[in-house]
């Protein structure tokens, strides 16, 4: 089969890997028909990370089942599903507490937790970046779609990672109605946290970023645009708040935020957040943090540590929420807003391309092009793509 294989920082090709199979009892074969490129993606891609070359990427995925191991009794062969990137077993203790994200069993390193498809450090599997991708306990982690599944993959591929995870952040956050909501970052996780907080019922949302496009698509779904290369964001937070900061906020940029000139900062929106949310006010963290980073820029960083306000935080009795999305947690509820069009996640993809012309979107992604906000790749599609 072919797949997005990494070879190195800034470089991917499209090359021919050994075929996905069923290997145990439990697992599902997948026909990949929709796989998103991610901004986790980008941290391996630009060798952030110990991902190794000739390992191939994918976690938001979507197809339509081909095989079913003899000990699957609930998927069916012709079945549209989408899965979480969370691998999980559905049994460990972990799981069964609805952490999903951080599986027992599917991590093959004792002193670690959780497992994905096509990810550093949580586990072998391979990625559906691909035409064909195995699915271990596929009962459980297979998210079976209605009869419009073919036709809406663009909505219903982002319940694989990013629709919960933005959805995630707003529960960590503590997001009710009428709350006013400040999100850090507008790309694809901080659009549906953005939306997840209009879905919650958030009476105001404000969205900081400096990219035009991206804000233009928070403005499109009701959010207030906060450019942070031309105002304070926490002023402007401030401002739209009476002086009394956010009831509550979002951190959807991770430890590569940086300032509108380029300079790294991996404490930047965290202590943006703690100056801009309210006394007692919460704060949901999905951004990626990890525990080393050795191609930070300052020895901090390095060790994956942060210079944080924790004075101020303590001060104003603030709390956090961290972590990766436990997906299973709720894309079955988002499946079902999709279905009934009270949500349409697919309002961020700005390109459908062939798995061929993966090289190049990466690169435009990675670079934050103008009007690259967020990549479908379809394994069947023909042709040089849109």
């Amino acid at each position: 089969m072919k797949a997005v294989v990494y070879e190195g920082p800034r470089q991917v090709s499209v090359k021919d890997v050994p075929d996905a199979r069923i290997e145990r009892p439990t697992d599902v074969l997948v026909r990949v028909t929709s796989a998103n490129i991610c901004g986790s993606d980008l941290h391996m891609y630009e060798g952030r990370t110990d991902f190794e070359a000739g390992r191939w990427f994918g976690h938001e995925n979507l197809g339509q089942v081909v095989e079913v191991g003899a000990g699957v009794d609930k998927v069916r062969v012709g079945e549209w599903v989408v899965l979480p990137f969370n691998i999980s077993c559905g049994h460990c203790k972990n799981c069964e507490r609805q952490l999903t994200n951080y599986c027992l069993t599917a991590q093959p390193e004792p002193n670690m937790a959780g497992a994905a498809y096509g990810f550093a450090d949580m586990g072998p599997y391979g990625g559906g970046q691909a035409e064909l991708l195995r699915v271990p306990w596929g009962d459980f982690n297979c998210l079976r779609l209605g009869e419009d599944a073919e036709q809406r993959q663009t909505d219903y591929v982002m319940l694989a990672d990013i629709f919960p995870t933005g959805y995630h952040a707003t529960e960590m956050a503590g997001v009710r109605p009428g709350d006013q909501t400040v999100i850090y970052g507008a790309g694809p996780v901080g659009l549906m946290a953005a939306l997840s907080s209009t879905v919650r019922g958030a009476s105001k949302v404000m969205v900081v970023d400096r990219h035009a496009d991206r804000l233009r698509l928070a403005e499109a779904i009701g959010a207030i645009a906060i450019d942070d290369s031309t105002v304070d964001p926490v002023q402007a937070v401030l401002d739209e708040t009476m002086g009394l900061g956010a009831d509550n906020g979002c951190e959807c940029v991770g430890y590569q935020a940086h300032e509108p000139d380029g300079a790294e900062q991996a404490n930047l929106t965290m202590n943006r957040l703690v100056a801009s949310v309210r006394f007692t006010g919460r704060i949901g963290a999905v951004g990626v943090f990890v525990p080393q980073d050795p191609g930070a820029g300052d020895e901090l960083a390095k060790q994956g540590k942060l210079a944080f306000d924790f004075g101020m935080f303590w001060f104003k009795g603030q709390h956090i929420g961290s972590g990766q999305a436990p997906v299973k947690k709720y894309n079955r509820q988002l499946r079902d807003l999709i279905a009934a069009g009270k949500a349409e996640p697919s309002f961020i993809v700005s390109h459908e391309l062939p798995l061929d012309r993966a090289p190049e979107a990466y690169e435009h992604f990675d670079k934050r092009d103008d009007g690259w906000t967020k990549v479908v790749l379809h394994p069947a599609m023909a042709g040089a793509g849109a």
